[in-house]
């Protein structure tokens, strides 16, 4: 997705700011989370971003306490956002997983106060098995915020095939200094069982957290992978 700018503040911060919000919500800080309340009122941005960040944009509805129900506002940020954003015919397989995360975190975590949210679409699994690690890590970090509860059960079926292979992509990733590939990936590898203790996940995301928590993508990362599946320091 191109950048855009709205006078003097480009997609890219708006991004920044929504991810903080999302991270200050899974840790417990700030105001009580709305997805509405974190994006600028009116800006023409708010759903590129919510196309971005996809399923972490409802994050933090997955918390089992959440202190406030989901608003009308928030229900049609995400309706603006799946009706402006649809992954065409030739769309990238990351580009549909993204979108069907978003339309089966709707689903999950937000009651539907009008109409039926659309059904997720379909989106292939066949590269999980037959990319190269280092492209397969590529791809799961992409694919980062889809590391939640309940989302993509048939991804992560795929995935714990290539745990081995995704633990060697962490690595190098933050051999690289790939910050954001290293979040992604690391985040994936909390949901997935049976990671090698010798790669020392935990220390790792907490060394991936101290290096590159200035990129708020990055921080969402790691904070989720400890809020939901308890991994990281």
């Amino acid at each position: 997705m191109a950048e855009q700018t709205q006078g003097a503040v480009p997609l890219s911060a708006v991004i920044a700011d929504a991810a903080t919000g999302v991270a200050l919500a899974l840790q417990g800080g700030g105001d009580p989370y709305a997805l509405s309340r974190i994006l600028r009122q009116g800006d023409p941005l708010a759903p590129a971003a919510v196309r971005v960040l996809g399923a972490d944009a409802l994050a933090p509805y997955a918390l089992e306490h959440r202190a406030v129900p989901v608003g009308a506002d928030d229900e049609a940020v995400v309706r603006q956002t799946l009706a402006t954003f649809p992954p065409g015919a030739d769309a990238s397989d990351v580009s549909a997983w993204s979108y069907r995360g978003l339309v089966e975190a709707t689903h999950a975590y937000l009651p539907s106060h009008a109409r039926p949210w659309p059904r997720p679409p379909e989106a292939r699994t066949e590269w999980t098995g037959t990319d190269p690690w280092p492209q397969l890590a590529h791809r799961v970090s992409q694919l980062a915020a889809l590391a939640l509860p309940g989302l993509a059960a048939d991804l992560e079926e795929q995935l714990t095939a290539r745990t081995d292979d995704l633990a060697r992509g962490f690595v190098r990733a933050v051999r690289r200094r790939d910050w954001l590939q290293a979040a992604g990936v690391g985040r994936w590898l909390a949901r997935l069982p049976d990671v090698p203790p010798t790669l020392g996940l935990d220390a790792g995301l907490a060394f991936v957290r101290q290096m590159g928590g200035g990129d708020p993508r990055v921080a969402l990362h790691v904070v989720a992978a400890q809020r939901f599946f308890g991994r990281g320091w």
